[in-house]
């Protein structure tokens, strides 16, 4: 289909450019950012090694994420998408999910015990609440590739 064909070179294009951005996001910007606003704020230069740690390894689920997708695409050009080979790229992508909503529950409780208003604590409550959205999402579609492929194998091995 020409139009499934587009629309898989135009998100490999966009995975590409988004990839780029997260590793300038990741090896100049966050530290940098962090840094200079731990620098600003003396009481919080404990933090800054810590935070640009989480903030590096939050891209780097990110990072994982766009590379599985990467490879589910090649599956879905080679129409391999419901074979168990595409399982594993959604394990990776659940695993990702996992570790990123790990960290934001880690960074919900301490900022919630030390925080000085409610703002910093919702945000990362509505992130958390995301992240935890999108890894179940991702739980019932691998349930359901996972379905497919057994239909698909069961199909062909009838005819």
């Amino acid at each position: 289909m020409l139009t499934e064909r587009r629309a898989v070179a135009a998100l490999r294009v966009f995975l590409v450019v988004l990839f780029g951005v997260l590793l300038v996001f990741q090896m100049l910007s966050l530290p940098g950012g962090i840094a200079y606003t731990t620098s600003q704020n003396p009481h919080d230069a404990n933090l800054r090694w810590p935070l640009t740690a989480i903030a590096v390894f939050l891209v780097l689920c990110v990072q994982v994420v766009l590379v599985a997708t990467w490879k589910l695409l090649t599956l879905v050009k080679k129409d391999r998408i419901f074979t168990t080979a595409s399982l594993k790229w959604v394990d990776a992508i659940v695993w990702a999910v996992a570790a990123a909503w790990l960290v934001f529950v880690g960074m919900l409780i301490f900022v919630g015990f030390n925080a000085d208003d409610p703002g910093m604590p919702m945000l990362l409550f509505l992130v958390t609440v995301g992240i935890t959205v999108i890894g179940l999402l991702m739980v019932v579609m691998r349930a359901l590739l996972r379905q497919a492929t057994t239909l698909r194998s069961d199909l062909e091995a009838v005819i």
